[in-house]
């Protein structure tokens, strides 16, 4: 009898820890599953179809194809249907369902090892492509006090705000705007790693003496902005390690009804062990 099939699915995968994080839930959890890393290349739809004949049931989905996922998803959870991007899919009812955990990871990572409580902070997300829209809703939901969502493209960060619909404490800007937008709690950088892959030249005002700094990439894509934040006397910045590893628990959860333990691995992968 085969395994059941899981899968990451993206464009380029084969630096993906959650092959690695995945087996380590189900060894814990004593729940037999085969997960692998599946590049997108030839095609996001063709991919995914190819996956769901070969026996695939579930899958996260990573950059660039977030947005596609939920495209192909035939329905969608309440907060995928928000975000407008999904990371999480489930073959059920002859369908895929989608949904999204990059947000529920975020907000548990701040929480329990950033010790940031993001109620009624001022939180800045620079970038509005499928890692910002994916994490967004789930700010707001934790009662921050204001997103200002930043991006190259004016029109790209008003769309997203749009989708939020949240105009009290939801507002888009260019880069250009930032100067005049004062400090933050929280400055998310969700810039996808080629466009960034020099130091990035934000203004040093938009940190303040007590800002955390997260870049939701992980590993050497995050270096760059951290280097940037740390070049500027912030203190408390992380890469999104931890994120990966919490919404990735929120996945496993979707699909097998159990939450695992997230601090072995993290610790783990943050030792490069």
């Amino acid at each position: 009898m085969s395994l059941p099939h899981y899968a990451v699915l993206g464009a380029p995968v084969a630096h993906s820890l959650s092959p690695r994080i995945h087996a380590e839930f189900a060894r814990q959890c004593g729940i037999d599953m085969l997960y692998v890393a599946i590049d997108t290349a030839a095609g996001f739809d063709v991919t995914l179809e190819r996956f769901q004949r070969a026996g695939g049931i579930g899958a996260n989905v990573t950059a660039p194809d977030k947005l596609a996922a939920a495209a192909a998803a035939q329905s969608l959870s309440p907060r995928a249907r928000r975000a407008g991007a999904v990371n999480t899919l489930i073959w059920r009812d002859n369908h895929w369902f989608g949904d999204i955990t990059d947000g529920s990871g975020l907000v548990r990572d701040l929480r329990e090892r950033r010790d940031f409580a993001p109620f009624s902070k001022r939180v800045l997300l620079i970038g509005a492509g499928g890692a910002a829209r994916a994490v967004a809703p789930a700010l707001l939901d934790a009662d921050i006090a204001q997103l200002v969502v930043a991006n190259r493209t004016r029109a790209n960060a008003w769309d997203l705000v749009d989708q939020l619909h949240d105009s009290e404490r939801a507002i888009a800007c260019t880069l250009e705007e930032l100067p005049g937008l004062g400090s933050f709690d929280l400055v998310l950088s969700a810039v996808p790693p080629d466009e960034g892959d020099g130091v990035p030249d934000y203004p040093a005002s938009i940190l303040g003496d007590e800002s955390t700094a997260i870049d939701l990439n992980y590993g050497a894509r995050a270096l760059p902005f951290l280097a940037w934040a740390k070049g500027h006397g912030c203190t408390r910045t992380s890469d999104g390690l931890g994120m990966l590893v919490e919404q990735a628990a929120d996945s496993f959860e979707l699909w097998h009804g159990v939450r695992p333990q997230t601090d072995a691995i993290y610790t783990q992968l943050r030792m490069g062990g």
